[in-house]
């Protein structure tokens, strides 16, 4: 693993690597340093076959308390329409393995984008979730405008972002920001185990898979329909169809190499 300053990198499960924002003393605001660690580390996960799917995690305290209001202070227009951490909020929609958000404490702002760009949220109780950049006279950037509607509906992505109001780790579950809620302690931990259960599935079919469904978000029903096939027909050839089938009638545990 690299040396990082701002999170912290580890293989904590055969084939998942848990990523912890590890700014402590700032309740872990996302500094452009912060996400140009996280890119870095998800490039390297993407590039690395062992790593089959990536947790995220802050602290019990705080997943992330927004952005860092120190670099806010010397936006211009100019620099939030070339937003130079861009790649780094991109490098976490577009890596190709499954990446869930272990949610404790507050993600508000910036962490509740980064919970909203990741493929699934585990809610840990007593979690919060908020997009309060209107207080600041401002509005969510880094996708909360355009993920939030999606997540939760119209009225209530409306009544968040209009008042910066936060939701609890129930309201975040009960309206499909979250896909379950576990004890504080254990949030991580329930995180990491639905990582390994993904991690022992055929890698192809997992990434297959999971672009399918986010093409969902931009495809209308027949061209999304027709993207399905042809993922379905392109994992027809594979080792791992083989093996799974296999294993299946076999009536043993299969073993998926990616192939």
């Amino acid at each position: 693993m690299s040396d990082y300053s701002n999170i912290k990198v580890e293989a904590a499960k055969p084939g998942v690597w848990l990523i912890t924002l590890n700014r402590p003393e700032r309740l872990n605001a996302l500094s452009a340093a912060l996400l140009a660690e996280i890119k870095h580390a998800l490039e390297a996960g993407a590039a690395d076959e062992a790593v089959r799917a990536v947790v995220i995690t802050g602290s019990e305290r705080a997943f992330a308390a927004g952005a860092d209001i120190t670099e806010i202070q010397k936006r211009t227009p100019a620099s939030t329409i070339i937003d130079a951490s861009l790649p780094s909020w991109e490098s976490i929609r577009k890596f190709p393995k499954p990446i869930i958000a272990a949610v404790n404490g507050v993600a508000y702002g910036g962490g509740c984008e980064i919970a909203l760009a990741c493929d699934m949220v585990i809610a840990g109780e007593g979690a919060k979730f908020a997009l309060p950049e209107v207080k600041l006279g401002i509005l969510p950037a880094a996708g909360g405008t355009q993920r939030l509607v999606r997540a939760v509906g119209k009225s209530l992505a409306m009544r968040m972002i209009l008042t910066g109001d936060p939701i609890d780790a129930k309201t975040a579950v009960a309206t499909g920001l979250a896909a379950e809620m576990a004890p504080k302690e254990l949030t991580v931990e329930r995180a990491l185990d639905i990582a390994v259960k993904i991690a022992e599935l055929p890698p192809l079919a997992i990434k297959l898979a999971k672009e399918a469904v986010n093409q969902s978000f931009d495809l209308a029903l027949e061209n999304g329909l027709l993207f399905e096939r042809k993922c379905s027909a392109a994992l027809i050839a594979t080792e791992d169809r083989q093996e799974g089938v296999a294993a299946f009638l076999e009536k043993r545990k299969a073993v998926f190499k990616g192939r």
